[in-house]
């Protein structure tokens, strides 16, 4: 028995933690108890070494000093400061009334404004909880399925796992020993490619089932103009105008700045819109519809914030920690000036983001006590020599991880996966020649299906919080309204599932996607740095390098 426990004491030890997470013990304290037990075994059988635990305040110490983690409570106040502000609300009325003509045109605003709300909270509870609020009480009266509106309304709350600056995306490059910057960098463009991939699938719902998401009727359309239209044609011509400036500049841009130039083109395409809208709202020039203002002014201020936050880390002014800083800042400023900023929304947003901060350095302090205890048995190379030697070498390393990241997103949430797996996978990835931050980026894809799984999937948990459960009237048309069940609401999330593992497919083949963030550079040119004359100390004799002479 003593030399079973010695030969396999890595498995077992991983075998027991996952008994503790399946009896439903919190994962901090199951993480820390099963280092601790684990570790004085180990003494016992003279196989730790018992000097291991006396790095374990240093090991306290280093998560409380490092500064990448003060990201966390930056974004996640900024994210729940925006919640309450309203800009959730106004985006989604605006650009509700923009595709609302279209079929389909309510889910295609949703897919939208997560992708907004994402770049700018990077919190997945506030996405869900809002949009599911303010969109489907409306999706509901005018007739989509109910299945289809939940489903959209939670896998777009999920954007804000992926698309910067997401939380997981700190920790998993904290985890990985990477710069945050690059995997916001590399996760930008999967992000967006994935919304895509949401909106491809609503447009195949209308193809093949109308009825399911229709088109909003004429009389639900507030923005008119005097000949009835909606007023589309002249925000469709904006946007051509403002993307024709945005390429235009681009390539003067890029010529002076080496980082973040097609940030730099973006901004001022969204800043020639803005005066564009500005012109003809106070000289009356008649360019522009009352729905294309609307839309113009709703989205400058998360445009704005996107920039200030993710533009200034791009273009590397600020490091991510500064750069939430700021987003908090903007969305305090932006709160304000709303006249939505009150000592009782400030009190909430501040409690709910130590609640978070604590449950994430908890996790982080017993995951270490673990790690601790699970490398001093060598498990780190037992898992290394087990990953390493599969079938198929980084291909069939990275399909089975997926695999296995997917089947464990059933049980545990993103941060339990980054903490506990993350710093297990790593050394192995590395060791195959796997780029991490590609590597972490395809794990944060896959991760983000956590939020999604049946029956344990958070953003299904947060949707059923505010979906109506009890038939009720609607306030507009007077009509009884049928509740939306928990069964709907799971089988809306399956087909969304679906397409994130596709996506995580489409990260594998097309590493480019990611791998961009490696041609940004430095910033410095190698043809301007001159030859370095370096000074000779006079009085001093020469240096002898040749090899020693023996007597």
């Amino acid at each position: 028995m003593e030399a079973l426990l010695v030969h396999n004491m890595a498995p077992i030890m991983f075998g027991a933690l996952v008994v503790f997470l399946l009896l439903g013990y919190p994962v901090a304290f199951a993480l820390a108890a099963n280092g601790l037990v684990f570790a004085l075994i180990g003494i016992e059988l003279g196989l730790f070494p018992t000097n291991f635990l006396q790095a374990l305040p240093e090991r306290v110490y280093g998560i409380m000093t490092n500064d990448t983690l003060l990201a966390i409570p930056f974004f996640t106040f900024m994210g729940l400061i925006l919640e309450r502000s309203g800009m959730a609300e106004d985006l989604l009325d605006t650009v509700g009334q923009l595709f609302g003509p279209v079929r389909g045109g309510l889910a295609y605003a949703v897919v939208f404004v997560g992708a907004l709300l994402a770049a700018t909270t990077g919190v997945v509870a506030a996405s869900v909880i809002s949009m599911g609020l303010i969109s489907l009480p409306i999706m509901l009266r005018y007739g989509y399925d109910r299945a289809i509106a939940s489903g959209v309304i939670a896998a777009s709350g999920t954007l804000a796992q992926i698309i910067p600056p997401s939380l997981v995306l700190i920790v998993m490059a904290d985890q990985l020993g990477r710069s945050v910057g690059d995997m916001y960098e590399g996760a930008f463009i999967p992000g967006l490619v994935l919304a895509g991939l949401y909106a491809a699938w609503i447009l195949l719902v209308t193809l093949v089932r109308p009825s399911a998401a229709p088109a909003l009727p004429k009389e639900a359309i507030r923005f008119r103009e005097a000949d009835g239209s909606a007023g589309v044609r002249s925000f469709l011509v904006l946007l051509v105008c403002s993307i024709a400036v945005a390429f235009a500049s681009h390539a003067w841009v890029t010529s002076g700045v080496r980082q973040g130039g097609p940030i730099l083109a973006a901004t001022i395409g969204i800043l020639f819109a803005f005066a564009v809208a500005l012109a003809n709202r106070f000289l009356r020039l008649g360019l522009l519809s009352r729905l294309a203002e609307q839309v113009v002014f709703v989205l400058i201020p998360p445009l704005a914030l996107i920039f200030l936050v993710l533009g200034t880390i791009f273009v590397g002014v600020a490091t991510p920690t500064e750069g939430g800083a700021m987003g908090a800042t903007g969305a305090l400023l932006l709160a304000l000036f709303k006249r939505r900023l009150t000592l009782d929304l400030l009190k909430q947003a501040m409690d709910s983001t130590a609640k978070l901060s604590a449950f994430v350095i908890f996790i982080l302090v017993g995951a270490r006590v673990f790690s601790l205890t699970f490398y001093g048995v060598d498990g780190h190379k037992w898992v290394e020599e087990l990953l390493v030697g599969l079938p198929g070498g980084e291909v069939g390393f990275l399909v089975v991880v997926n695999v296995l990241i997917f089947l464990l997103a059933f049980f545990l949430d993103f941060f339990e996966l980054a903490f506990i797996v993350i710093p297990l996978l790593g050394p192995a990835a590395e060791r195959l020649g796997i780029d991490l931050i590609w590597f972490g980026v395809i794990l944060g894809v896959n991760m983000q299906t956590s939020f999604m799984h049946p029956p344990f999937g958070f953003a299904l948990f947060y949707l059923r919080s505010v979906a109506p459960k009890e038939p009720y009237v609607d306030k507009v048309t007077g009509r009884r309204m049928e509740p939306v069940t928990t069964g709907q609401i799971y089988w809306g999330a399956v087909p969304f599932v679906v397409i994130q593992c596709i996506m995580v497919g489409l990260v594998i083949a097309f590493p480019q996607m990611v791998m961009h963030y490696k041609s940004a550079g430095t910033g410095i040119d190698p043809a301007s740095i001159k030859q370095l004359d370096i000074p000779t100390l006079e009085g001093l004799p020469p240096l002898d390098l040749g090899p020693p002479k023996l007597d």
